[in-house]
């Protein structure tokens, strides 16, 4: 009888450890389908931008609400459907571009201000506060633009009185790759020690303001340029519009030949504009976290 109970828990345990080895080969720990790279992207722009309540969904109803109202005004005006699709086709791509800039506008905009925040970090662990501490202050005296984002750091801190958990918060709420680095830092010093804190972050805000003084004069070199090529994407477009005001050019427009060259002037554009943005793209900084 003993032996027999004994063959039974044994071949229990084999099975179970079998299974349990099946699992592992065949079943990812996490079942959620992988997101795509646009999704995340857009998400970081949509927080770097001010809209962190804002979804990709939200955005795709904002650019399809913005094709029917300009589609609608533009048959109104012209009483040609090609010529009011073409413009419903810019309205539509209009609020990611209007995302997209002002999110690379606010990050120019903190790029000269995290140097500066940086050094107040410094500065306090120098004084004696905790790093802790020295994080939740720059929410009530660091750079103007960044205090928000120690905010939701001083926030979670006061909350969790997790460091790894604040900093997390720090980090969806600035979507920023220089934050990106700070948190990274951080973790690693606040999780081994040292005493080469003061050390980093001084070589880190010496290399931040020389990023950002050699972006500023790469941007003002190529403003006169990027402006210039926008400008002749736009204009044929404009006059366009004027002229699909008149009976007979709208006319014209709804002809198959007039859709024949609206659908490869409205190419012609689309590539000549992304072509432009390429080479006239500065290289971005990827985000290391998110």
């Amino acid at each position: 009888m003993t032996s027999t109970l004994a063959a039974v828990l044994c071949g229990t345990g084999l099975a179970a450890g079998l299974l349990c080895l099946w699992s592992a080969c065949w079943e990812t720990p996490d079942r959620r389908a992988r997101r795509p790279r646009f999704l995340v992207e857009l998400e970081d722009d949509l927080v770097a931008a001010g809209f962190p309540r804002v979804s990709p969904g939200g955005l795709a109803a904002a650019s399809l609400l913005a094709a029917v109202v300009v589609g609608l005004v533009g048959f109104a005006f012209t009483a040609s459907v090609p010529v009011s699709a073409c413009f419903s086709v810019f309205a539509a791509a209009a609020p990611l571009l209007v995302v997209r800039r002002q999110a690379r506008g606010r990050e120019v905009e903190r790029r000269v201000l995290w140097p500066d925040a940086i050094d107040h970090l410094g500065s306090g662990v120098r004084a004696g506060m905790s790093l802790p501490e020295a994080m939740a202050a720059l929410a009530h005296r660091g750079p103007e633009g960044l205090r928000p984002f120690f905010g939701a750091f001083e926030e979670e801190y006061r909350a969790t009185g997790s460091f790894r958990m604040a900093l997390e918060a720090f980090k969806r709420a600035s979507a920023d790759p220089v934050a990106d680095r700070i948190v990274a830092a951080l973790a690693v010093t606040r999780d081994v020690g040292g005493t080469e804190l003061g050390t980093l972050l001084r070589t880190l805000s010496h290399f931040l303001r020389e990023d950002a003084r050699t972006r500023s004069e790469l941007r003002a070199r190529q403003s006169w340029t990027v402006t210039g090529a926008r400008l002749a994407v736009g204009a044929p477009w404009l006059v366009l519009a004027l002229l699909s005001t008149r009976g007979e050019a709208a006319a014209a427009y709804s002809t198959p030949g007039g859709i024949v060259l609206l659908l490869t002037g409205m190419v012609v554009s689309l590539a000549a504009y992304r072509l432009m943005k390429r080479i006239g793209r500065l290289p971005a900084e990827p985000r290391v976290l998110r």
